[in-house]
């Protein structure tokens, strides 16, 4: 039977049923339930196929919403994930880890009064009922193309660069220093938002198309970027930012001071089954121990939520705004509040100070101020009011920096910005270097992972073009 459009007068806003807090943070496993063929009808019948969809305009790759929600209201599951798939390689990862909050559903218009439409779970339920129904199949170029193109990266930004150039029918060889492919997807973000299957099966896939996985190459030591640029006809740097962002003041080489990627990169690989000494050892663990995460974005609810579940003994999470201030989304907030986090609101550390095996932290309440060129208060230490903090462990989740490729490359006529990332002609996306290209967060910085997916696939059409020509 068809469900019915336009039902979000009688029909409430739901997502997935969700495992209490005292039960998921026993395991690492995803905190919503899927929603089954009812649900998902129910929820996609909510649109109002309004004639303006701000949820499209507000997604970066202008996914083409109402039309698939229309579709998976009717129950035509097979063309929705058409749809669906035509502007996005990933959507059930999207659906699972995308802001909704801040994008999609922020933007929908009968959000006021009525709650928006439950998109990003209703995405994920067309796309995992493809994976399901054996929809998705590996990738026949309608014919062969005999040039290559070297890609290093295989975070979102690589991968979908990497499928839009093997549909049209290029070789296509993928680098990575890690050891499995996936980046960010498999490393940096904890399991119970994104489980690894989800990416695993998306890899292989890929490799059953034609694509080569390179793993455990490092640029400019396992061979030199020189040695890539003589063997493909174009090459796509996609190698995310990872350095991790410092404080304004020296820990003086304290130990039980780690960066928050560290941290979840080795939670992952305990996760996945690796032998990780750093985890064993107590380093880079925080069980029984009193945690403090540093930061207020998507990557500090990660790393406390990953705290608590490791069964650390109190987990606090320090940032200098307030809670409607925060970088990252209120959802996750919500989350972490649920499973007991304690956040300590305008606060700003000021010093790190060792004392045995624990480190005092000096904390200084935190005024806003007026707004800066963002449009984010600007916080102001109160010197009068400071407050010493003992934890076993700290956790730095304040952003990243990235990496100087010219210098790990070894190739210095590859020209950055100010701010660290690969200049790039935005008209084109090549860089200072003819033939090479950039996409994702070494060209944007830190971002979402559906701008990655947007930079790899606008890459993939600019590499396309310019191969034409040569």
């Amino acid at each position: 039977m068809t469900t019915k459009l336009l039902q979000f007068v009688n029909q409430k806003r739901e997502m997935p049923k969700k495992r209490g807090s005292s039960l998921r943070l026993k395991d690492f496993d995803e905190i919503y339930k899927n929603f089954n063929k009812l649900e998902a009808k129910k929820q996609a019948g909510r649109c109002s196929q309004c004639g303006v969809p701000f949820c499209q305009v507000h997604c970066p790759l202008q996914n083409n919403i109402p039309d698939w929600l229309k579709l998976a209201a009717e129950n035509r599951l097979e063309e929705a994930y058409e749809v669906a798939q035509s502007t996005n390689n990933f959507p059930e990862i999207c659906g699972s880890i995308c802001p909704q909050d801040r994008l999609c559903e922020g933007n929908c218009v009968i959000e006021k009064g009525f709650e928006s439409v439950t998109i990003g779970r209703v995405e994920k339920h067309i796309t995992d009922t493809a994976w399901k129904s054996g929809w998705i199949k590996p990738l026949i170029p309608p014919k062969e193309i005999n040039k290559s193109i070297g890609i290093i990266g295989s975070g979102p930004a690589g991968l979908a660069a990497a499928e839009q150039l093997r549909k049209k029918g290029y070789k296509v060889e993928i680098y990575d220093r890690y050891d499995r492919p996936g980046g960010l997807l498999i490393y940096g973000i904890p399991n119970f938002k994104l489980e690894k299957y989800a990416v695993q099966r998306r890899t292989k896939i890929l490799k059953e198309s034609g694509i080569v996985f390179h793993n455990n190459f490092e640029v400019g030591k396992t061979k030199s970027f020189d040695f890539l640029k003589k063997k493909h006809d174009a090459l796509l740097i996609a190698t995310g930012v990872y350095k991790a962002k410092g404080l304004d003041f020296s820990e003086e080489n304290l130990t039980g001071i780690v960066s928050a990627l560290d941290f979840l990169i080795t939670n992952n690989k305990k996760g996945l089954g690796d032998n990780v000494p750093e985890f064993d050892n107590g380093k880079l663990n925080s069980i029984n121990k009193n945690v403090v995460v540093i930061g207020g974005g998507d990557t500090a609810m990660d790393c406390v939520r990953t705290a608590v579940r490791q069964n650390a003994k109190s987990v606090t999470c320090l940032y200098r705004r307030n809670r409607e201030n925060m970088p990252g989304s209120m959802r996750e907030v919500f989350h972490a509040e649920e499973e007991g986090i304690n956040f300590s609101w305008l606060s700003l550390p000021t010093k790190f100070k060792g004392v045995n095996s624990h480190v005092d932290i000096d904390v200084a309440e935190v005024a806003l101020g007026k707004p800066d060129a963002s449009g984010r208060m600007i916080p102001k230490i109160l010197l009068n009011k400071t407050h010493t903090l003992k934890a076993d462990l700290i956790i730095k989740a304040l952003g990243f920096n990235p990496e100087n490729i010219p210098k790990m490359f070894n190739e210095p006529k590859l020209k950055v910005t100010n701010w660290g990332t690969l200049k790039i002609d935005h008209n084109t996306m090549m860089s200072s270097k003819a033939g090479v290209f950039a996409a994702g967060d070494i060209v944007r910085g830190a971002s979402l992972v559906v701008w990655a997916i947007k930079d790899g696939r606008d890459a993939a059409e600019s590499i396309h073009k310019y191969l034409i020509k040569c």
